[in-house]
This record gives C-alpha cells, structure tokens and sequence, in this order.
C-alpha cells in the first residue's frame, strides 16, 4: 500500500510521497513555496527532500528552533513575520519537514497565515509518522500546558518516508514507540502483542503503516473528538501533566512525549484495573513492557501533587471534570471515566514499586 485516504488528503508512503508532491506542485502552481525546518532537519533531511523535487521551483527556507520548550507563540510570531517579509500570500505554500513539534506549530502557523493557506506536512520521527500525520490537529503550547492553543484543520497531504528516521537518535525513536504500543493497547491485541517483539528501528518502520491505519480509522469515524476519537488520549490525561511538569521544572531533565506517556499509560493501566476491571495480569503486561524499554522516572510527593494539579488545565477537561481513557481490556477502551481522587496516589505507588 502505498497511500492511505485520510478525511481530505492522503498520506504517501515512500517513492509514492515524492511522486505525489512532485504532481501536486506541477499542478497548482503556488506563488512561493517555503519549508520550515529546524536545525536538525535543516542540516540532515532537507537536502535528501530536495533532492527529490523535479521542476524549477523558487523555495525559501524558515529555520526554527527544536524541541517542545519552543513551540509556543512566540515562535509563531517570529515565522509570521518572515511570511510576511518573504511575501506570503493565500496563494503560498508551507511544507513542514520535521518532528511532532515542527508539524504541530507549522499547521497552526499556516491555518492562521491569512486566514489560511495550505500546508503539507512531512514528519521525520517515529512519533510525527505514526501521530501527527494523521488527524488535523494543529497547535502550541501556552506556557507549560500542552496544545492548549490551536486548530483542527487538514493538510494538503502528508508524506511518510520511513528512511528519514535513520537520522534520529535511539531515544527519539522509543519516543516514538510508545505511541505505537498506545495503538495496540486500546485497538489491536494482537498488535500489542507483535510489537512488543520488535527490537529494533528496521522492525519498528515495519508497522509504521499499521499504527497509521489504526488511528487513521479512529479519526475518520470521529474527526473532531467528539466520542471514539477520545480513545487516542490513552496515557495522555497523566502524560501530558508530567510532560508539563518536567518541561517546566528546572530541577528536572525533560521528557520526551513518549517517554512521559509510557508513565501515564502504566498509571492508567492501574486506574483500569482498579475501576473496570482490567486483567491483573494485563496490567502487569502493560507496566513490564513500558519498564523494559523506558527508565524508571522518580517521582517525590510534592512531584506527584504538582502533576495532578496540572492535569485541571488538560484540554480534554469539560464542566470542571477530569475525563479518563481507561481500558476493560487489551484492545478495548472505555472513554470520559472518572476517576476518585484517592486513587491517583495508588497509581503512583504502583508505578513505584
């Protein structure tokens, strides 16, 4: 399969991306193209991307800073601003050529250039490829608190070529991962079951094509989360609050995104047993096979209570209630459970011993 037909664009795969974005460009003619890059990006993807264009076309480049502390607006504004000086118009184009962050801000940075002007969105991590390809969600940070700014709003297309992920390091590509054992957790036993087996890259790029399928489904039955599409926040309710926290606190070494959601997906594995009766032995699963491939992260009681008072501004909230994804099963979701209070300490405790 070389494409997958999402709700207004394509995603493409391999020799595929390149011949449909060499189609795409030939036909629309667009006024000026640029591609917004970072400094990882700039230096090991753009040149192989470029090398790859057929046709004669005027591109300029906008370099952004890496990394989840500078996608805010701040940055947004830098960008607008070179749109604007390079002389953007409705009738540009912006390629985002980069990770999860890149692809995130860049989609916003279109969807408001002008009221809008189309973008295309080419993710070179694991993570970007199997979440940020798919679903339309754009956005930034505010603060520490993830995503709160932002949009849903479809790209012209999305192209996966799996051989950007050579250039990443091993623990940008566990990061990845996590997201992907998320897709077997709450859709696919025996997908749980499959990538667990993986041992490395080559075997992840493998079933890069499925995790895509699985959320591809999810977001067409529900595009604008309104019910099923909520499954996706599995790990994310926790997730997000120690991301945030760690993002924020000096004290701390950052977490990558995967790295945080495998904490919340263990934590919540708890919370599942505890309040729908998932399998002990599922849960233990779930916590053996994050803590085989993911450090143990230390938590004090003050982290803990500062984590829990960071997820009251999770965008998932509505009417002051904090909504879980919990599972029944492996591969059976349940989603906006409550969860009492008392029990998040236990979860902790268990994610401790």
């Amino acid at each position: 399969m070389d494409s997958i037909i999402s709700d207004s664009y394509a995603v493409h795969f391999n020799e595929q991306a390149f011949s449909a974005l060499n189609t795409h460009l030939a036909e629309k003619k667009y006024s000026t193209i640029f591609i917004m890059v970072d400094e990882n990006t700039h230096e090991l993807c753009l040149p192989n991307f470029m090398a790859e264009l057929n046709g004669d076309y005027a591109f300029e480049i906008i370099e952004i800073e890496s990394g989840e502390i500078n996608k805010n607006i701040e940055t947004c504004v830098g960008v607008w601003e070179a749109l604007s000086e390079l002389g953007a118009d409705r009738k540009s184009l912006l390629i985002n050529l980069g990770g999860g962050v890149l692809t995130d801000m860049g989609g916003f940075i279109a969807s408001t250039f002008k009221r809008g002007i189309d973008f295309i969105n080419v993710p070179t991590t694991l993570l970007s490829m199997v979440d940020a390809s798919v679903g339309g969600k754009t956005g930034i940070d505010l603060g520490a608190l993830k995503n709160q700014i932002g949009v849903i709003n479809q790209p012209v297309m999305v192209l996966v070529v799996p051989d950007f992920l050579d250039t990443l390091e091993d623990r940008q590509v566990k990061s990845g991962f996590a997201e992907m054992l998320k897709h077997g957790l709450i859709q696919d036993k025996d997908y749980w079951h499959s990538l667990k087996e993986a041992k490395n890259l080559e075997d992840m790029k493998n079933h890069i094509l499925t995790s895509i399928q699985i959320k591809n489904e999810v977001v067409l039955q529900d595009p604008t989360e309104q019910h099923i599409r909520k499954i996706l926040n599995y790990g994310h309710t926790l997730g997000h609050a120690i991301e945030s926290y760690f993002l924020e606190n000096e004290s701390k070494e950052m977490l990558l995104h995967g790295e945080a959601i495998a904490i919340g997906m263990i934590l919540e594995g708890y919370l599942s047993q505890k309040l729908l009766d998932l399998p002990q032995e599922a849960m233990e699963d779930i916590k053996k096979t994050f803590l085989d491939r993911y450090d143990k992260v230390e938590f004090s009681d003050t982290d803990i209570d500062n984590i829990l008072n960071l997820m009251k501004y999770d965008k998932k909230n509505s009417h002051g209630k904090i909504n879980f994804v919990l599972l029944k099963s492996i591969g059976e979701p349940k989603f906006d459970v409550e969860i009492p209070v008392t029990l998040f300490t236990e979860a902790f405790a268990y994610y401790k011993l």
